[in-house]
Order: structure tokens, then sequence, then C-alpha cells
């Protein structure tokens, strides 16, 4: 009788290790993905990525902005009232990007990025003064007085990138 339960002993044993190896691989590939998806320069990557976007749409509005307010300095009092209305919608879109800027400034206090934030608000503060200095029917502003604000506004712009970027470069590279 004891010959014919050693088998059966022995296939509960290979049957019982095996399934407990099994248990152990699972949990330890889902220990693994779990850290790695945790892991803080992952979320601090992200977050970067998240608030290159929104400084990305705020300059886009804020490209399409400069260029009707430059046309509208040179036409003056002939400009359509068309592109009057579009000025308007555009000026309101940029407004409502600005909040999308707080935001940014907002996620870079929390990485405790305060350079980077730093160069963010004097951007915002620098297409603020744009908006101004620069609008409808404004005669007495010369185009190169404009095109030197808005070359400021693109220095503070291209910093801001620069430093964006190096940080980005060096999360990733301590990412993998």
């Amino acid at each position: 009788m004891i010959e014919n339960l050693w088998p059966l002993v022995n296939s509960a044993l290979h049957l019982t290790l095996g399934m407990s190896t099994a248990l152990v691989g699972l949990w330890a590939t889902h220990f693994i993905k779990s850290r790695r998806q945790a892991n803080p320069p992952d979320r601090r990557l992200q977050l970067l990525e998240e608030i290159s976007s929104e400084v990305g749409y705020v300059n886009h509005c804020f490209a399409r902005y400069s260029a009707l307010a430059i046309e509208s300095t040179r036409f003056g009092h002939n400009w359509p009232a068309a592109r009057k209305e579009e000025l308007l919608r555009v000026n309101h879109e940029l407004v409502e990007e600005f909040k999308k800027l707080a935001d940014a400034e907002s996620k870079l206090l929390m990485l405790g990025e305060k350079t980077m934030e730093k160069t963010l608000r004097l951007y915002a503060a620098k297409i603020a003064l744009f908006r101004k200095e620069v609008y409808v029917g404004r005669q007495d502003i010369s185009e190169k007085e404009i095109s030197e604000l808005k070359a400021a506004i693109l220095a503070l712009r291209e910093q801001f990138y620069d430093l964006l970027s190096r940080r980005y470069d060096r999360l990733l590279t301590t990412a993998r």
C-alpha cells in the first residue's frame, strides 16, 4: 500500500512546488512592474511633459494674438471689422490659456523648480505687457518697438525651454 501511495505524494509535492514557483514569479513580476510605475522620475517626466504642452498652447495663442495685433497697428482705423473680431476671440483664448500657465507654474513649484517657475512667470508678465502696449488702433508704437517686445518674450520662452529640456534630459537619464 505504501508503494502505491508514494507516487501520489511525489506528484503532489511536485505540483505544489511548481505552483509555488509560479506564484513567486507572478508576485515578483507584479512587484517590479508596480515599482516601475510608481517611480518618481517617471511621474516628474510626465509633469514636465504636461508643463511643456501647456506652455506650448500659450505660445501658439500668443503667436496668433501678436500677428493680429501687429496687423492692427499697421492698418489702424482701416483695419476690417472681421479682423478686429478675430483679434478679440484670440485675445479671449489667450486669457483662457493663461490659466494653463498658472497651472504650469504651480506644478513647477510643487516639483521644486523655482528657477523654471520664475522664468515662466517672467514670460507670462512679458506677454501681459505686450498686450498692454500693442493693441487695436494704437498708432504711436513703431514696428521696431513691437519687435523688441516680441524678441524679449521669445528670449524668455527659449530660456524656459532650455531649463525644461535640461531637467527633462537629466530625469530621462536617471529613469533608465
